[in-house]
């Protein structure tokens, strides 16, 4: 604590810190947010204004000026600086300030394969468009900003071969620090900057055992989703082990990367495990990137925890400015799946990517001693001895004493007995800890296999771990019939056999059992997650300073892993949006998402309806408007788009408050439902509900639209006027869809209903997903 060590310098002011630290309130670090900057102002004429309201609050300039750690002089009006929450409340209450609020530590971290299914996917009609990616020039001069844990720019995935000159828009820097130069950027990586205040005011100075002070990515995770929305095509990559051999390429090979590292190691004994990224530090790197001219921004961060509202939120307040300027920004909907109301990135002029399966899998087969078989899936490089059965012993029966029952069976740091599994197969159950720390553990204890069963929430969600020793992981049917096993046989034994890579598994895409579903807990008007793309077990590039397992005892490295995550889907749609953004450089932020969303799939690749792991029919609240369709959503043929007023207006009715000091809420505003998204969510429907839409004709001329509707359980849906006529490209229609309450209801208070309503040309097929909650 930064205090407590000053009284140790200072012990003559022993009682002066003890008054300041336990009778005053102590200081943090706060976000002091003005809205837009207003006419041209120097930054020096900026810091000094934000001096002067800081002033009002201190008791010296010159205590004012220590104060601040950043001052943001672009497009975003603010201030980072450290207040107590008396001062940060009297600055709240000044009529220039829109918000002020504390800068949190969010978790970050919420390929060879997934590209060539998703465009596979889309079958014939995919086949004939696709085109996307060479009608778009494999994204040629757009700018990706990504906001996460830096890059290793040594990647081959990150090479300039062939590119020449910097796009005419960008301004930005390469900033150098600990293993980074100005030649580690070049015509792929343009620039990269590194932001690390707010992190050093809370943990103090960054140990470079752990973490490079500079863009270098340490960890492996910044590195990875840059390379799924921007890597090269290279040949002959395959994660440790040779397991998802191939070609590994981004969706958009030819686009530029702007790296601004936010996130940085949490201190503790895995220091490489879990990265944190803090809401001052990440506001600062948004206000360089819309300055530096970036036209997508990915962010695949998000946070736990109830959700601040839009106006203490740094990602939201970053994310609007840039929607201001119609940069595309698209953020992971997090890993805290499958409950319900865990997604994370709640705003409307944010795309939010929930994860989905590809078709490929990483068989291993379990023979157990009595002769069943069970399927597995691994990529450990690890091989047990497979001519001889081992002993098999469930871990709850191998733990030292006074391991809680609770947990006895999840192989957790020191809690197996050696003596118990020396030289046998353990099970361990998913639970608490992290997987690859399982097989540590039973390395550790001198086990000589491990297999991981699935808890019942993941049903046969199966992420796939580089372990430390033989292994392999099982669905949760599996693990319990292994359980049964176990339990009824007096000398159980089994072998675990070595895996192999296997294409076309169906079905796929499945919806991932540990993505965040909805509803939005900010405002249920709004659908939240956007869409659904590949987030299960993507290989992609990786830093060669963290090892396939980021555990510190594990000392192997790589060029490239797999990872699983919506931080893995996130960058999938981003680049996506690159390729939009290069074929209609005019579109808005707006246009781009509607475009993605109203031609995704509701259906599998067997053209069945998408499931969960558990084999339920998924909905909206899982993948928001289904699995991303690139090739489809280059020719969408209407969006629904907004703009920077329209989301000023939804925010005075969503949380009754005004995100830009100089735009004045309405005495009545829009109903948040009436945003123009492309989606319709309602919450606590009693008797009817009427929301407003428009469509823009993006086709090449005249067109005429009619639409269908598939009605929520007790729910009928009315739409006016049933058909659309467009003279010319350009032109907009507006609708109506009045959503009632039926007589006869079997569906309980609270609950969600889902339906759907389409518009159709005969060529493009517009649709848009119902959400409705009954009062």
């Amino acid at each position: 604590m930064r205090t407590a060590s000053r009284s140790i310098l200072l012990p003559i002011f022993f009682f002066v810190f003890c008054f300041t630290a336990y009778c005053n309130e102590q200081r943090r670090i706060y976000i002091v947010y003005l809205g837009e900057h207003k006419g041209l102002k120097s930054p020096q004429e900026i810091l000094k204004g934000h001096h002067s309201l800081l002033f009002s609050v201190k008791n010296s300039e010159e205590e004012a000026s220590g104060a601040i750690l950043y001052s943001y002089k672009h497009s975003i009006n603010g201030f980072a600086a450290l207040l107590t929450e008396e001062e940060a409340t009297k600055l709240s209450q000044m009529e220039e300030v829109v918000s002020a609020f504390p800068s949190e530590g969010r978790s970050s971290p919420h390929t060879t394969r997934s590209w060539k299914f998703i465009t596979q996917e889309e079958g014939s009609k995919g086949s004939e468009k696709n085109l996307i990616g060479s009608k778009a020039k494999c994204g040629k001069n757009v700018i990706v900003g990504m906001l996460d844990s830096g890059i290793w720019p040594e990647s081959e995935s990150f090479s300039d071969r062939g590119i020449r000159h910097f796009p005419k828009r960008w301004k930005g820097i390469c900033q150098e620090g600990d293993a980074f130069n100005s030649s580690h950027c070049n015509n792929k990586i343009i620039g990269a900057r590194y932001y690390v205040k707010s992190y050093e005011y809370y943990y103090g100075p960054l140990n470079k055992t752990y973490a490079y002070r500079s863009p270098r990515d340490n960890d492996g995770h910044g590195t990875h989703t840059a390379s799924t929305v921007a890597g090269r095509a290279v040949r002959n990559v395959s994660a440790l082990g040779g397991f998802a051999w191939g070609t590994a390429t981004g969706g958009a090979p030819l686009a530029r990367l702007a790296i601004y590292k936010v996130c940085w190691p949490i201190p503790g004994p895995n220091p490489n495990i879990e990265n944190t990224c803090f809401d001052a530090d990440m506001l600062a790197a948004f206000d360089d990137a819309i300055a530096d001219g970036v036209h997508v921004i990915s962010m695949s961060i998000g946070t736990t925890g109830e959700p601040p509202e839009y106006s203490k939120d740094s990602m939201a307040i970053g994310a609007l400015h840039a929607a201001k300027r119609d940069i595309v920004v698209v953020c992971s909907a997090g890993n805290d799946g499958p409950g319900p109301a865990t997604v994370t990135n709640l705003a409307p002029w944010m795309i939010t990517v929930g994860a989905s399966s590809v078709d490929r899998a990483f068989d291993s087969l379990v023979l157990l001693g009595n002769g069943v078989t069970i399927k597995g899936q691994t990529v450990t490089p690890y091989v047990l001895n497979s001519s001889h059965f081992y002993p098999l012993v469930y871990a709850r029966d191998a733990v030292h004493p006074g391991i809680p029952s609770n947990i006895s069976g999840q192989c957790l740091p020191n809690s197996l007995d050696g003596d118990k599994v020396r030289g046998k197969v353990v099970l361990c159950l998913r639970g608490s800890g992290l997987r690859v720390a399982k097989g540590l553990e039973v390395k550790r204890a001198g086990g000589a296999a491990i297999i991981l069963g699935n808890a019942v929430a993941s049903g046969n969600e199966i992420p796939v771990d580089a372990h430390v020793l033989p292994g392999t992981a099982v669905s949760s049917d599996d693990a319990i019939a292994i359980l049964k096993y176990i339990d009824a046989t007096r000398r159980p034994s089994a072998k675990v056999g070595s895996a192999r890579t296997v294409l076309g598994v169906t079905p796929a895409p499945v919806m991932a059992a540990f993505s965040s579903r909805g509803p939005n807990r900010v405002e249920p008007s709004i659908l939240k997650p956007d869409i659904t793309a590949p987030g299960l077990n993507i290989l992609a590039a990786w830093s060669e300073s963290s090892s396939p397992t980021k555990l510190e005892d594990d000392h192997r490295s790589v060029k490239y892993d797999l990872y699983s995550g919506t931080s893995m889907s996130c960058p999938h749609v981003s680049a996506v949006a690159a390729l939009l953004k290069s074929l209609y450089p005019d579109w808005s932020s707006a246009a781009i998402r509607s475009a993605m969303m109203t031609t995704a799939t509701v259906e599998n690749a067997r053209g069945e309806a998408l499931t969960d792991t558990s084999g339920r029919v998924a909905g909206p609240m899982d993948y928001g408007s289904g699995h991303i369709r690139p090739a489809h959503a280059s020719d969408p043929g209407l969006v629904y788009d907004a703009s920077y007023e329209d989301y000023l207006l939804f925010a005075c009715s969503s949380i009754g408050a005004q995100m830009d000091p100089s735009f004045r809420c309405p005495e009545t505003p829009p109903s948040p439902s009436d945003l123009n998204y492309p989606s319709i969510a309602v919450s606590h429907l009693n008797g009817s509900v009427t929301v407003r839409r428009t469509v823009t004709n993006v086709g090449r001329g005249p067109a005429k639209y009619r639409v269908t509707a598939t009605e929520p359980t007790g729910v009928s849906v009315h739409i006016l006027p049933q058909k659309l006529r467009f003279k010319r490209s350009g032109q907009r229609r507006r609708f109506s869809v009045t959503l009632k309450v039926r007589g006869r209801r079997d569906t309980p208070s609270g609950d969600y209903v889902a339906g759907s309503y389409t518009w159709s040309d005969g060529t493009h097929v517009v649709r848009s997903p119902i959400v409705v909650s009954l009062a």
